[in-house]
């Protein structure tokens, strides 16, 4: 079969290359002109020209230093050719070509200001854009945005991408931020790829990756932040889109939308969804060896299947009092449940004796939440690009969960049969004060921020009376924690723009108040502690179309309420997980070196360095009195991590596009483990390549293939995994109904997952077995006109300031 999929793409590429000689023997022409600026009768730098025939683009190129184009060997026809550059609206003029060569003249292009994310011509705009501190992804300027999940796309956008267990990964690590229009949201902290998997590409505008935060975000997030972008410019009436869409053998049905609407000075943008996401029985194992005393051998086989289920939604109200006063509300509800069932077959050997049995497991875990926020937007009459924006923000989320476990076939095993559970809830509150003040060159910001966070959990443990058969609470293992976590902070930064350089600074000065109470233990923690945080970012453009960025930030990861909360899950009897309430902070000092290329197509290249002292790492300790291997965090680590990245997007033809990403690093890891001290390092990193090819009548075709390789860890490493996709769209109805369908990993069945993990008196080997290949189908449809726009706050909350679980929810 592989043979096959192989000539085929041989042909494929084949048939491409030689309509080359066929369309050079026809008559050509030339189409040429110019483009100034209107006001001062200059060229425009970064000028991008797209040539039409019958709505598809033909050619496109970027204007030279004076302001010219010429497009050569055009065929005779009817051709739009549309200019378009940041802080101008499109234009677009019509040609006729005969023969020889059409001049346009010179077009003048009228400066609009405060439009640099509103260019809307969608099959002129670049996948991939670099910002001075920042690369964003364009999703709707992706033909397969239309048919995939907006987890999908991570794995398209440079410097991200996603694990075996389709965890999201930024330059390899999971620790980052995710923000939703640049505001925090609860629905993606514990679990981002639960709610990511379910919504579809369709509703989301672009993908920023914020490698050098500016002062005004929190500081938190070693790697960076990822900021998803679903807000859209919209005018008066209304528009949206529906998405409907099935994944099998290993998924589920589901859908989701988004509508806008706008009427005079009120204005609407919502968006919602639901979607299953359930597998078939695949089997795991487990292997641990120990040494010491008393060696053992334990092996552990068995089966899990899952069913789970993902609800979001948004909306965001707006109201122009009048052009200097804006009020928007923002409310964001959101829910679901991971349920699985496991049956393991446990044997513990000591040589002397063994220990079996048979494990089945009900687990439940669910979460559910509402935020609310409301900002208020102050201009000042004159200078209207003056902005003080106050905001305030009440976020509410829990998260349920329940572990109900019986023992069979029992062999030298006395624990009794038990439930778990474990219901954590967290309450936010934030006050922010923001105010920007543009100058001629320069731009100032400045603000203060608060939040009130109060993390509770109530743990409860439950063991079977044999006499009785009833379950009754174990007070040992039975506890309630508070954690109470407050953070002030206040920030101010500086942008300044010249020609050819632009540069931004800032600094950020955040004091956090830490308590922790055991309620039932009648014990506490407190931890106090403040950071000074700078931020620096430039960039020089060349007249090549090119630029080159340098940027220096400090970066913050305050524990999470999942690494604080002492409760034990003991849902296998042999590895125990807790976390540690006495985690601190940790700080690390990241620098990042881009060139960037754009021209008939684009090209960047980036080289990062990062080091951090007493990171939070998993740490596995195995005790030989009770056989059990206990997994929790430490604040131990000492990290160092040297990385390149590559990206590059080229269009061979008018119809043919090949992008590629990857990166390639080495990564040190040291910290002592019962005064032992443990160091790991190694090579990491990821390639990816996509292919995509417009065919006649609305027709386009994608071919897609990722590698990405082990994960270095503390105590052992994961394995290496290859991930390939092949789809296919058709527009049933030009720009409104799209039919998508695709298949993933069509050469193997499953994946197999392994992680191994040392310690000084153990080894363990982790394999599970996932469903690798799959098909997906679903249907886009566009509706609704436009034609003013609403006006949004340019300033609002963003708590990107805790560390996000590293649970899994599949």
């Amino acid at each position: 079969m592989t043979k096959n999929y192989a000539t085929l793409l041989f042909l494929f590429c084949l048939s491409v290359f030689f309509t080359f000689p066929v369309a050079a023997q026809s008559t050509t022409g030339t189409i040429k002109g110019s483009v100034i600026d209107s006001a001062t009768n200059k060229p425009i730098d970064l000028m991008t020209i797209a040539l039409k025939r019958d709505h598809a683009v033909v050619k496109t190129m970027v204007v030279n230093a004076a302001g010219n184009f010429s497009f050569e060997k055009i065929a005779p026809g009817q051709y739009t050719v549309t200019a378009i550059a940041i802080g101008y609206p499109a234009k677009n003029v019509s040609v006729s070509l005969t023969s020889g060569t059409a001049d346009l003249g010179s077009i003048l292009m009228v400066s609009q200001s405060n439009n640099l994310k509103e260019v809307s011509v969608t099959a002129d705009r670049p996948l991939i854009k670099q910002e001075i501190d920042r690369i964003s992804y364009d999703i709707q300027a992706d033909p397969e945005s239309k048919g995939l999940t907006v987890l999908d796309m991570m794995r398209k956008v440079p410097l991200l991408s996603l694990d075996a267990d389709d965890n999201i990964k930024l330059k390899g690590s999971g620790n980052y931020k995710i923000l939703i229009n640049g505001k925090p949201s609860t629905m993606v902290a514990r679990s981002p790829k639960d709610v990511l998997r379910s919504m579809p590409a369709s509703s989301i505008l672009k993908i920023e990756v914020i490698t050098t935060p500016p002062a005004k975000y929190d500081s938190e997030g070693l790697s960076g932040i990822i900021n998803i972008i679903t807000s859209k410019k919209i005018d008066n009436g209304y528009n949206g889109s529906l998405n409907l869409r099935y994944q099998g053998p290993v998924g589920g049905p589901g859908m989701g939308g988004f509508v806008t609407v706008k009427q005079g000075k009120f204005g609407m943008t919502a968006y919602g969804g639901t979607g299953f996401y359930s597998s078939p029985q695949t089997e795991s194992s487990t292997t641990r060896t120990t040494t010491g005393d008393l060696p053992t051998t334990l092996i552990s086989k068995g089966t899990r299947r899952f069913d789970n289920n993902y609800r979001y939604g948004g909306v965001e109200l707006s109201y122009e009092i009048d052009t200097l006063n804006l009020v928007t509300m923002e409310l964001n509800p959101y829910g679901g449940y991971n349920k699985s069932y496991t049956s393991q077959l446990f044997s513990l050997t000591d040589g002397n004796k063994n220990i079996g049995y048979n494990q089945l497991g009900r687990n439940r875990f669910g979460w559910n939440g509402f935020d609310a926020t409301l900002n208020y937007q102050l201009g000042f009459k004159g200078h209207k690009d003056r902005l003080l924006t106050f905001s305030y923000k009440n976020g509410n989320s829990g998260n349920p969960l329940e572990n109900h476990l019986t023992f069979l076939d029992r062999a030298n095993f006395t624990d009794p049969d038990f439930n778990q559970k474990n219901n954590s809830r967290t309450k936010e509150q934030t006050l922010q004060l923001d105010y920007i003040h543009p100058l001629k060159s320069i731009t100032i910001e400045g603000g203060i921020k608060g939040i009130l966070r109060t993390n509770k959990s109530n743990f409860e443990y439950e063991s079977l009376n044999d006499a009785t058969g009833q379950f009754q609470t174990d007070p040992a293992r039975t506890n309630k924690f508070n954690n109470d976590q407050d953070v002030i902070g206040a920030y101010n930064s500086y942008a300044y723009n010249l020609k050819e350089w632009g540069f931004k600074a800032g600094i950020r000065a955040e004091g956090t108040f830490v308590k922790a109470d055991f309620i039932s233990a009648g014990s506490n923690v407190n931890t106090n502690y403040f950071n000074l945080i700078p931020t620096l970012s430039v960039n020089r453009k060349f007249k090549d179309m090119s630029s080159l960025n340098f940027g220096y930030t400090q970066r913050i990861e305050r524990p999470g309420i999942d690494n604080l909360n002492p409760f034990v899950d003991r849902s296998n009897p042999n590895f125990w997980t807790t976390g540690n309430p006495e985690l601190k902070a940790v700080l690390s000092n990241n620098f990042e070196l881009t060139y960037s290329k754009f021209k008939k197509g684009s090209i960047n290249v980036g080289l990062s360095y990062r080091f951090a002292n007493n990171t939070i790492q998993n740490v596995s300790v195995y005790n030989e009195e009770d056989k059990i291997t206990r997994a929790t965090f430490f604040n131990i680590g000492k990290d160092k991590a040297l990385s390149t990245n590559l990206n590059i997007n080229y269009p061979i033809t008018s119809k043919w596009n090949v992008a590629m990403n990857g990166n390639i690093g080495y990564i040190w890891i040291q910290g002592a483990i019962d005064g032992q001290m443990t160091k790991n390092e190694g090579l990491t990193g990821r390639a990816y390549i996509n292919t995509g090819y417009k065919f006649e009548h609305g027709w386009k075709a994608n071919a897609s293939a990722t590698f990405e390789a082990p994960e270095i860890q503390l105590q052992g490493q994961t394995s290496a995994f290859f991930f390939s996709s092949f789809s296919g769209s058709k527009e049933i109805i030009k720009d409104k109904l799209t039919l998508s369908a695709g298949v993933n990993n069509v050469f193997s069945k499953f994946r197999y997952y392994t992680t191994s993990t040392q310690g000084t008196n153990f080894t363990q080997n982790y394999r599970s077995q996932n469903y690798n290949r799959s098909f997906n189908v679903s249907l886009n449809w566009r509706f609704g006109k436009l034609k003013d726009s609403i006006k949004k706050n340019q300033r609002g909350i963003d708590n990107s300031d805790v560390k996000k679980s590293s649970t899994s929810g599949s």
